[in-house]
């Protein structure tokens, strides 16, 4: 896939999906912003880059504050020149319960990450490439922004959200060389997942039993499409929403 020089930055890059698409471009020869807000973990991410003879550059963020995340871009430019791709992978889960007994809070602090924290980003970015005449976006939403998902309203809402965003903001930005596309993970091997399954253990055998293919994916499966999304093979496709779910919505 042909993102090698191309400048990344990943967010919530210090685990799972993040960590697994930060290493995979970076083992494509980009050079890779490794944004998170857990400071230890994303530094492990970092140095393995580094270690492994690739570029990286830590830059916490917060992505529910607006000043965080322009100062995530700025530095980013300021580091390395510009900005080629943004992967917009921080988000945070739902906490399993039917809409009723949902509270303000959880709401609030998962459409703040999952839905504002991506506008944030999209904004600062997109006026980043539009001064530099090119730029990607690649937002990582879910199954459960495409299909109905009980007992996680919050979650579903923020990634319904980010379909819709995706969507506008390509056609937006088509005629200026600024493509955005999206990934859609069913269920996947990751901390959400094994918080779902530590809570309720039962939806382990639930979950592979509606999965065709019997199994979760992998963080380093959801990252293919990721950079492939990212890359000059792709340069045609823009308001995507790609579907990694081992024929789950089937």
């Amino acid at each position: 896939m042909n993102v090698k020089n191309k400048v990344v930055i990943v967010t919530g890059a210090g685990s799972g999906i993040g960590k697994a698409t930060a290493n995979h471009f970076a083992k494509h020869g980009a050079t890779v912003v490794v944004s998170d807000m857990n400071v230890e973990s994303a530094q492990i991410v970092a140095d393995e880059i580094v270690t492994n003879g690739g570029t990286s550059l830590l830059i916490t963020a917060n992505v529910a504050k607006f000043e965080e995340v322009e100062n995530l871009v700025a530095k980013t430019v300021a580091a390395f020149g510009r900005l080629d791709v943004i992967v917009n992978n921080a988000g945070i889960g739902p906490h399993l319960l039917r809409t009723h007994e949902s509270s303000l809070k959880e709401w609030d602090q998962v459409i703040a990450v999952n839905q504002t924290g991506v506008f944030y980003c999209m904004k600062v970015a997109l006026t980043q490439f539009l001064k530099q005449g090119h730029g990607n976006i690649v937002n990582v939403a879910s199954l459960a922004g495409l299909k109905a998902a009980p007992n996680m309203i919050s979650y579903s809402a923020s990634k319904f959200a980010v379909v819709g965003m995706t969507k506008s903001a390509a056609m937006e930005y088509a005629t200026k060389n600024i493509r955005v596309n999206a990934v859609c993970p069913g269920y996947t091997e990751s901390a959400l997942l094994d918080q779902l399954i530590n809570a309720k253990p039962e939806m382990d055998a639930i979950l592979k039993s509606v999965i065709p293919m019997k199994r979760y994916g992998k963080a380093d499966e959801i990252a293919d499409a990721v950079v492939w999304l990212a890359s000059d093979n792709t340069k045609f496709i823009t308001g995507q929403t790609i579907t990694l779910d081992g024929g789950t919505s089937l």
